[in-house]
């Protein structure tokens, strides 16, 4: 089988699990069954079973088949996209410093103003990587590359866009609120006048060093799949268990904030 036709039936069966046990009368009727905990736990083996066989077919299939658009080769379009995909791996990594305190976060349920890098995008984790890969398509010197990274891409924008719909029906008003505010379209509300840039909100530091990291990713940029791809599936799958542990541990501070006699009202006279 053509490896990129086989890489494109990956991305289907793995992108549609993962959205559609998310969807909300799956997710309801799995949880009914296994329990909170135990739905996040099939969730969790079914996601990272189907994941890793993703990226280590295409880890050892990469270098064949038939050929890309490798644009590369055109000076102006290289520099250009090369740019877009450093602004996208910096927008994605830098997000993951902010979004415990996101109204995207796992086990938040309320909804804040947005700040910081949501007013370039709600969505800067899902739109930084959905970019990133975009560009990465005319560059691919194989088309399963491209069909790769074209991959990428669709999953981050459905999944954005399914997220949208989850939080809209999960927290109603407030979240409406804030899809009006903002875009998932990068700068999109912020050129439609719904939207400005608060440049003191901005993850500085965070961002330096996604600059850093995004450099570094360049110049490690062929050895990335060597190994049968074990360092994009240890980063990927070790990044979001950190990242979801983090939010877990700040709602449950948060949690006890809010039952601490601190937040008890002093009683009328």
């Amino acid at each position: 089988m053509e490896p990129a036709l086989a890489v494109a039936l990956l991305w289907l069966v793995f992108g549609g699990l993962h959205v559609g046990l998310a969807t909300r009368r799956v997710r309801a009727a799995l949880v009914a069954r296994l329990g909170e905990v135990g739905f996040t736990a099939f969730f969790s083996v079914v996601a990272t079973a189907f994941f890793t066989l993703l990226v280590r077919y295409y880890a050892g299939h990469r270098l064949e088949g038939s050929a890309g658009l490798a644009l590369g080769h055109v000076t102006a379009l290289r520099w250009a996209l090369m740019a877009v995909i450093v602004f996208g791996v910096v927008l994605a990594m830098a997000s993951l410093v902010t979004y415990p305190v996101s109204p995207m976060a796992l086990f938040t349920a309320t909804v804040r103003p947005p700040r910081g890098l949501e007013r370039v995008t709600r969505h800067p984790f899902f739109m930084g990587f959905a970019l990133a890969a975009l560009a990465h398509v005319p560059l691919a010197t194989r088309l399963v590359g491209a069909v790769f990274q074209a991959g990428l891409a669709a999953l981050a924008i459905v999944g954005a866009w399914h997220q949208d719909r989850k939080l809209a029906a999960l927290r109603g008003r407030p979240y409406d609120d804030y899809v009006a505010q903002t875009s998932a379209v990068p700068f999109g509300a912020i050129l439609a006048g719904r939207q400005r840039l608060v440049w003191r909100e901005l993850p500085y530091a965070a961002l330096a060093l996604c600059l850093a990291a995004a450099v570094w990713l360049r110049a490690v940029h062929g050895a990335i799949f060597d190994h049968g791809g074990a360092w994009v599936v240890g980063v990927v799958l070790g990044g979001a268990a950190a990242v979801g542990l983090v939010s877990w541990r700040r709602a449950r501070r948060a949690r006890g904030l809010r039952a601490s006699p601190r937040w008890v009202g002093t009683p009328a006279a």
